[in-house]
């Protein structure tokens, strides 16, 4: 099965928005369209996560993590704004950028940054 994945990196909200609607669109056909999806959330993006004002980003990140979809941030920038246990708590996953990305490129996934 082909792998999409989504990577928010940009912190404006037009980043944040797109980026989080487009991955739960595709979560809404992933199974009728037959491919897996995938979020990674890294640099001024994970920072994003601990604004409680862009409600709407948290949120449908929120919705796709329970809705089973993997979304991860990454491990060093968890580590340095000290949010490594409430990303955790929140049901984020915690890769290195470095290992995520080469993963990515080995396995053929397509990557759709923001």
């Amino acid at each position: 099965m082909r792998k999409v994945v989504i990577h928010v990196f940009h912190a404006d909200e037009s980043s944040l928005g797109a980026g989080s609607h487009v991955a739960e669109r595709i979560r809404q056909v992933m199974q009728e369209r037959a491919v897996d999806l995938e979020v990674y959330i890294f640099g001024p993006a994970e920072r994003a996560l601990l604004n409680p004002a862009l409600e709407d980003y948290n949120a449908t990140l929120d919705g796709l993590i329970a809705a089973g979809v993997p979304v991860y941030t990454c491990l060093n920038t968890a580590k340095a704004l000290g949010a490594e246990e409430s990303f955790k708590q929140r049901g984020f996953r915690l890769a290195y950028a470095r290992d995520k990305f080469v993963e990515y490129a080995l396995e053929g996934a397509t990557v759709i940054s923001f």
